[in-house]
């Protein structure tokens, strides 16, 4: 991760495996790179808006529909069937949202640094959600950013996204 002063850093795909495989206590590997995650995205996204203490846009993290519902899943434990019902229905039940919510929220240390503001997750817009004009450009857009796939153990695949301006 390379930081510039004052600049949130955009963290490398490995640290997002990493913090992945910790919380979740299972096997996370990365599949390689993909299509950048938008909100055009087949079957939706869940899309993380961090903040800056003065409420200022600092970064998104987005998990497609099947990762968000199979990392929600890992978390509580529930079977992989929970998950692929959800993926099917291409909605994500409360119980998984909350699960999918606190892994964002722990997501946000990959995005803190010491000589850069201090950001924290500020709102999660579920899949079927219309996201803000301001969000969705920016998940559009080809600044700095990682996108890629993620597979964990006994789940399945899907794919994350990580944007910064």
């Amino acid at each position: 991760m390379s930081v510039l002063a004052g600049q949130t850093p955009l963290p490398s795909i490995k640290d997002v495996r990493d913090l992945l495989h910790a919380m979740l206590g299972r096997d996370v590997d990365v599949t390689g790179t993909i299509d950048a995650l938008t909100p055009a995205t087949p079957g939706g996204v869940v899309v993380g808006v961090y903040t800056t203490e003065g409420l200022r846009t600092a970064a998104l993290i987005a998990l497609d529909v099947p990762l968000a519902a199979r990392a929600g899943a890992a978390l509580a434990l529930l079977p992989s069937r929970t998950a692929e019902a959800a993926i099917g229905h291409q909605y994500l039940p409360e119980q998984l949202m909350e699960n999918v919510a606190e892994i964002l929220n722990v997501m946000a240390s990959l995005l803190n640094a010491d000589d850069a503001p201090h950001v924290r997750l500020h709102r999660v817009h579920g899949p079927t959600e219309l996201l803000p004009a301001d969000v969705a450009t920016w998940l559009r857009s080809y600044g700095p950013r990682v996108d890629a796939g993620v597979s964990i153990r006994g789940y399945g695949d899907g794919g994350v996204g990580v944007v910064v301006p």
